[in-house]
């Protein structure tokens, strides 16, 4: 049954808007009608693309005019907002985990799954992801598998989410599935929060002092300098160098900006293509401070997932071909793709992983040991702990280090600013 967007006012006068199952537009306005609300403006949802599509107008709302009517031109603004809400959304994480581990509860409580989606989509609070959830319920009424009808939203549902809600179907554990993913989910988002907070503090850092050099660069040191220069000595090098650079800046900022522009979009670029994400991820690996954080993230985020996966029932083979576009570092998904290629030919997990050089070697030796013993998810699991409790600690590590480093990097832009600054002063006095 479609699903419609409209807008309407009520008897009182007052402004509404909501959603309503249908079978034809004309159906959905006569049952707003009999609610005594005057529909002005409805759109057909439209889950394929994302946004809603205008529905067709009776003849009465058409009216028989030729030209747009007042509904229609706030469609098309609505249209164009809706656009650039849909490129903004990527999705909400944090919601969907909690719906997650709702639908777990709703289905463990004996609720049938498309009852229990429709629970969900009565108390989801972004409309997006309401309106995927009323097409997944849609297509689950219509005989769809729960699996293939999450698939067509893929921007709120991985092929990870998919592929164990496949395999929780088709064990009929659907419940347990849904929890080990809302708590594989959740540690996730803890795991990117913990490494975006080590690098937010360096980052903020950074901008706040790059501002004060841009201040002082433009609005203090023209001033300066300028009496300095009226007096007609011979500038010292650094001063001579820090006015030309002082006066580019202010009479040249939109090149500054440009430029910043030109290699944001260059280096978007450059990662677009598999040679240059390749170098990229290799390089951020090899960074003095923040590759270890890095490796270790993604070391823990294979052994989350790995043992996730292999807990839900899915095949080795199937997970590593997961792994490989979950892993988020070309270089581990490379060693994942070989790793795939050794155990079709024979060989066990542990063997390429050690050889790789990027998974640290007791990772590979805990692995052995988990295969030996059959009891690889576990083994996993603790690799996962391990590894979180040594992120915790490379966080505070990479904290502590880099807020001295870039302290001392600011403290050498100001100093040479008021050396170059002070230099011609001290040389007048002298004279």
């Amino acid at each position: 049954m479609p699903i419609y967007e409209y807008k309407a006012y009520t008897e009182g006068g007052g402004e509404t808007q909501g959603r309503i199952d249908a079978d034809t537009p004309r159906e959905a306005r006569d049952r707003l009608r009999m609610r005594k609300v005057h529909v002005v403006e409805m759109a057909a949802v439209d889950f394929a693309q994302g946004r809603a599509a205008p529905a067709a107008p009776s003849s009465r709302e058409a009216g028989g005019g030729a030209g747009p009517t007042p509904a229609r031109r706030r469609g098309a603004s609505a249209g164009l907002g809706r656009r650039l809400g849909d490129f903004l959304d990527r999705g909400n994480p944090q919601e969907i985990t909690l719906l997650t581990r709702q639908f777990a509860t709703l289905l463990s409580a004996g609720i049938a799954v498309s009852d229990a989606l429709k629970a969900l989509v009565e108390q989801v609070g972004d409309r997006r992801v309401e309106n995927a959830f009323r097409d997944v319920r849609e297509k689950v009424t219509q005989g769809m598998t729960l699996a293939e009808a999450l698939a067509h939203h893929p921007k709120y549902f991985s092929d990870l989410y998919c592929n164990m809600i496949k395999a929780g179907e088709a064990s009929g554990n659907l419940e347990a599935i849904l929890v080990r993913l809302a708590a594989y989910m959740q540690k996730q988002q803890r795991l990117k929060g913990k490494v975006g907070a080590a690098l937010a503090y360096p980052a903020i850092l950074v901008l706040l002092g790059a501002g004060v050099v841009m201040y002082l660069m433009t609005n203090v040191v023209p001033k300066i300098t300028k009496i300095i220069t009226d007096r007609g000595n011979v500038l010292p090098a650094p001063t001579q160098i820090l006015i030309t650079t002082s006066d580019f800046i202010r009479d040249y900022w939109y090149l500054v900006i440009l430029a910043l522009v030109g290699a944001v979009a260059a280096y978007r670029m450059f990662v677009s293509t598999d040679g240059g994400r390749l170098f990229m991820d290799r390089l951020m690996l090899r960074l003095p401070l923040l590759g270890d954080l890095f490796k270790k993230q993604a070391v823990s985020r294979f052994s989350t997932t790995f043992a996730t996966l292999l807990r839900s029932g899915i095949p080795v083979l199937e997970c590593l071909t997961l792994l490989k576009r979950l892993v988020g570092n070309m270089v581990l998904a490379r060693v994942l793709e070989e790793l795939r290629a050794r155990i079709l030919e024979g060989a066990d997990i542990a063997g390429p992983l050690k050889k790789s050089g990027v998974f640290p070697p007791v990772v590979g030796y805990m692995i052995s040991v988990g295969e030996q013993t059959g009891h690889l998810d576990e083994v996993l699991e603790r690799i996962a702990e391990s590894y979180d409790e040594e992120i915790d600690l490379t966080t505070q590590k990479v904290t502590a280090m880099a807020e001295p480093i870039i302290i001392a990097a600011m403290a050498g832009v100001v100093g040479f600013i008021v050396i170059s600054i002070m230099l011609p002063i001290v040389q007048m006095q002298s004279v």
